[in-house]
């Protein structure tokens, strides 16, 4: 067996290893909460070592803060999706497709509501809540950006509050039950609508 076969063969139980330790570190962190989660309970979950830990993670902050980047990188995906699917049908406004996207990034939480409760508590890492705030800084200068490309007159303020608010919002939905969680989500879209730009008509 050549050296390539076995570089894809390490690579790929690494890849695995290291996922496992996520699910496990997510499971863990639900169950008993970041501040109380061992690195020992972790690696009992995953079945793998502290070694292997190790290897992969600095430590319990970094698990957390991958987790969050993998949630974020599935949330992207939920909004870009939406605004593609709204653009497909003809919607070109703005400030309509801010608010779709943010309409879509709600649901995604209450879709993986447990996962993004881990990230909305209150217990995370020291400086966590500061990068969650730099998170929604990035997700309102994205907005403009995109929206700019259209030669559309921008809000930059109205995103601006509406990327504010969204880390309220988050927090409030992933507390309740789905059927709830939802109609607030719905609720919230139907809010942002009264600040858009009036459609015209034939």
């Amino acid at each position: 067996m050549g050296t390539t076969d076995k570089s894809a063969r390490t690579s790929s139980r690494g890849a695995a290893t290291r996922n496992s330790l996520l699910k496990a570190a997510a499971r863990v962190f639900r169950t008993v909460g970041f501040a109380k989660a061992g690195v020992s309970e972790v690696v009992s979950v995953a079945g793998a070592s502290v070694g292997s830990l190790y290897h992969h993670f600095s430590g319990k902050a970094d698990l957390y803060r991958a987790l969050h980047e993998e949630f974020q990188r599935r949330q992207q995906e939920r909004t870009h999706q939406a605004v593609v699917e709204a653009r497909s049908c003809g919607e070109s406004d703005p400030t309509r497709l801010m608010n779709i996207a943010a309409h879509a990034y709600l649901l995604g939480c209450i879709e993986e509501r447990e996962t993004a409760r881990l990230f909305f508590s209150g217990d995370g890492p020291p400086g966590f809540d500061q990068q969650l705030r730099e998170r929604l800084t990035k997700w309102t200068n994205r907005n403009v950006a995109l929206f700019r490309k259209a030669d559309e007159p921008v809000d930059e303020a109205l995103l601006i509050v509406v990327s504010g608010a969204m880390f309220l919002a988050v927090a409030e939905v992933v507390r309740r039950d789905d059927a709830d969680a939802r109609r607030l989500a719905d609720d919230i879209a139907a809010l942002l609508s009264r600040f858009e730009p009036p459609r015209e008509t034939d």
